[in-house]
């Protein structure tokens, strides 16, 4: 057998993100799909047990966060650099993260003692403190997740999808639709607006509809303006691909936002990712407005 065929490659998810985002659910769901998880390992042993994973724990998912995270962020990055260029490792790293009002609420609900609090901080302080503190590894990310609407069943799906769909050593397309009147999307690599678009929330007899649906999708049609607009964006994005490949990333997520998210942004989208799935591309697919729950 080759020695890179697929199963002999490790696979090896990193989890990271700010205190009470979800981490420890995507860590759960990675443990339900075979991965050997080890949550707050210290840095220094990471190396070690990803040598250790080829002869016995082909998946591996690991938690870095503000608890493990080594002083010497560079190293750390060095140490990740030299692992993801391996031709046996096919490496994800994950940045889980929520709005602070949204993580202040969730820690004074379960009264949990922030990491940071031993520093003695307010919990308020406490989470901007650990945002500046990752922001470095936050940048490393394949893939960031904004938990702030997420229920568990959402991240825990979210956390399922990505991963199974994952193809070894392949760019994953994320398209995914937003509505600006609930804040912009935090995921997002590329975030176009097409709140200039025709709308047809004001025709009463598509409004019930969204852009999932014939009767809004003949509407867009009819208009010159967002074919142009989907062709601009098709161009920008296939104008860049190549190098985004280079860059040896996982995921490039793609957000439209449009005002509710339910028919400009969900159809342009949609229109997108018919596009790249017909140049045989990994496409996945999201509609932000259209899902509801909280974490």
């Amino acid at each position: 057998m080759n020695r890179n065929s697929a199963e002999d490659k490790i696979n090896l998810v990193i989890i990271s993100g700010r205190s009470g985002s979800g981490k420890s659910v995507a860590l759960k769901v990675l443990e339900d799909l075979g991965y050997y998880c080890i949550d707050n390992l210290p840095v220094m042993f990471l190396k070690t047990l990803v040598d250790m994973a080829k002869h016995k724990y082909p998946k591996l998912a690991v938690s870095i966060d503000i608890r493990n995270i080594p002083d010497n962020l560079q190293s750390l990055h060095t140490l990740y650099e030299d692992i993801k260029n391996k031709d046996d490792i096919i490496s994800t790293v994950i940045y889980v993260d929520a709005e602070n009002q949204v993580l202040l609420k969730r820690y004074s609900e379960t009264r949990r003692l922030h990491p940071l609090s031993k520093q003695h901080l307010s919990l308020d302080e406490a989470i901007v403190k650990e945002s500046v503190i990752l922001k470095e590894l936050a940048s490393w990310a394949d893939l960031r997740i904004d938990t702030t609407n997420m229920s568990i069943h959402d991240l825990s799906t979210r956390i399922t999808t990505l991963i199974l769909g994952c193809p070894e050593k392949q760019l994953i397309i994320v398209f995914e639709s937003f509505g600006f009147k609930n804040g912009i999307a935090k995921d997002a690599d590329f975030v176009f607006d097409a709140r200039f678009l025709p709308n047809p929330f004001w025709d009463k007899n598509l409004r019930q509809f969204t852009g999932l649906d014939e009767p809004v999708i003949e509407f867009f049609k009819r208009y010159d303006k967002v074919a142009s607009y989907i062709d601009q964006i098709d161009n920008l994005l296939m104008s860049n691909l190549e190098d985004i490949e280079k860059n040896n990333r996982s995921y490039l997520t793609v957000a439209i936002g449009c005002t509710g998210g339910k028919h400009r942004s969900v159809y342009v989208a949609n229109e997108l990712a018919s596009r790249f799935i017909e140049r045989k591309l990994f496409v996945q697919i999201r509609h932000c407005s259209l899902e509801v729950g909280h974490l």
